[in-house]
């Protein structure tokens, strides 16, 4: 049966958005190593993802949001930015080649992550932020700028 699809209050809808993308990403490993595309690719494009669009997105959601809330759900959200960014490092830093199962454990851990945020953190946060807080949140994501994916080599398209 089909998710009914989320509401999400207006204040925070930028960082949803940029969820959305997250989960592309996810797909787009998961298509390179489905289409069998040399790891080194895939890494080059975790490496361009990692630093242009999760770092950024995660410092967005660490100072603009979860510091109004300090509890074990933001701590869960908190913990689980650490393990992406470790295993993140880790493929980018290896001296040897990357597997295709280190590629889908980090695809899995941001999928896992980004539909926790998404279907439990978010709306949780919300039912327990302030009109004023959420506002506040509001105009700093609006003064943010917006994410996207622009990386050139499509290997996830069949061509």
């Amino acid at each position: 049966m089909p998710r009914k699809p989320i509401k999400r209050s207006p204040q925070i809808l930028p960082l949803s958005r940029e969820h959305h993308f997250s989960l592309l990403f996810c797909w787009k490993l998961r298509q390179g190593i489905k289409r069998t595309i040399e790891e080194a690719r895939i890494v080059k494009y975790i490496d361009y993802f990692f630093h242009h669009f999760i770092l950024p997105h995660f410092n967005e959601e660490e100072n603009t949001l979860f510091y109004l809330l300090q509890d074990e759900k933001v701590d869960k959200a908190l913990k689980e930015h650490i393990s992406i960014k470790e295993l993140a490092n880790s493929i980018l830093n290896a001296q040897t080649n990357t597997s295709n199962a280190q590629i889908e454990e980090l695809a899995n851990l941001v999928e896992m992550h980004t539909r926790y945020e998404e279907r439990d953190l978010f709306p949780y946060i919300e039912e327990r932020l302030s009109l004023a807080q959420l506002n506040e949140v509001g105009r700093k994501l609006g003064q943010s700028e917006i994410l996207a994916d622009n990386f050139e080599d499509e290997f996830w398209i069949t061509k």
